[in-house]
């Protein structure tokens, strides 16, 4: 039996987006692709999405306010 990561209640859904979202994201934030939070290549849940070096991934929390909240996280190399 392999225990998944995503399955548990604690984990918000993580999700790779597209070069189209990301360049929406670029410009309503006014910034470059590397100023985004950063989460590294052997990071167990990105490794269970599949994710890889450059790749975005949007993270979906749940919010008491808001009731979503969304956070993004650029991909880079574990030695980095």
């Amino acid at each position: 039996m392999t225990f998944k990561l995503l399955d548990h209640e604690s984990v918000p859904h993580h999700e790779i987006i597209g070069e189209e979202e990301i360049a929406g994201l670029l410009k309503r934030f006014s910034i470059e692709k590397e100023q985004f939070p950063k989460i590294r290549i052997d990071d167990p849940i990105v490794l269970e999405i599949g994710a890889g070096i450059g790749d975005v991934i949007k993270i979906t929390r749940k919010s008491q306010t808001a009731e979503e909240a969304y956070y993004y996280r650029l991909v880079i190399d574990a030695i980095a």
